[in-house]
């Protein structure tokens, strides 16, 4: 019987941990593992089942994150336009098929090799926010497209939008667009992101 109430202690524990996101698959690791080896008395085998359980259930992505980018159907984030120009050109520039990089499954475009090697350094510091979509659609709880040159840097962070007459409506409160926009963004990546 105990072996029994070990198991279920531990599929508990996993569940009730597995729902609070974001996760530190570290702390959990070592949570689960403490809480299922506290008892001795389980047998190796079934230690081996649990810890391909708990193997397959940390390197699938999905149930850790899921990441919601505005793609073309080629898979190019911000249509192919070059994200390191809004900050260094304060411009949108198209980018070349030439200079090119890959991060959570999209592909990035630069107008000049510079550009590609800033955007490999650091690429966070560089990528649109809201997965490249309408930051204000995304204060209105939606997931809307985007025009590459409707575009503003709010803090040190790339926002685009869905036409420059949308820039100009998000710009007449952006504190509290933005905050919305923050705010329902977690909630629309858990219901579309992959």
């Amino acid at each position: 019987m105990a072996k029994k109430d070990s198991l279920v202690s531990l599929t508990k524990e996993t569940s009730l941990l597995t729902r609070a996101l974001p996760v530190n698959k570290l702390l959990l690791t070592d949570r689960i593992l403490a809480t299922f080896f506290r008892s001795s008395h389980i047998r190796s085998r079934m230690k081996q089942r649990a810890l391909t359980l708990l193997a397959c259930l940390l390197f699938t992505g999905s149930i850790w994150s899921k990441d919601l980018l505005n793609t073309t159907w080629t898979g190019s984030a911000v249509k192919g336009y070059d994200p390191v120009a809004y900050f260094t050109d304060n411009k949108a520039v198209e980018g070349e098929s030439d200079f090119q990089s890959q991060r959570n499954g999209a592909t990035y475009y630069f107008a000049s090799k510079e550009h590609k090697d800033l955007f490999d350094a650091n690429p966070e510091k560089y990528l649109p926010q809201f997965g490249g979509y309408c930051a204000y659609g995304v204060s209105i709880n939606k997931t809307v497209n985007i025009d590459p040159t409707a575009f503003q840097i709010i803090d040190g962070k790339l926002y685009l939008q869905y036409s420059k007459d949308i820039l100009d409506k998000f710009n007449q409160d952006p504190t509290g667009n933005l905050q919305k926009a923050q705010a329902n963004w977690p909630k629309l990546v858990d219901s579309q992101g992959k």
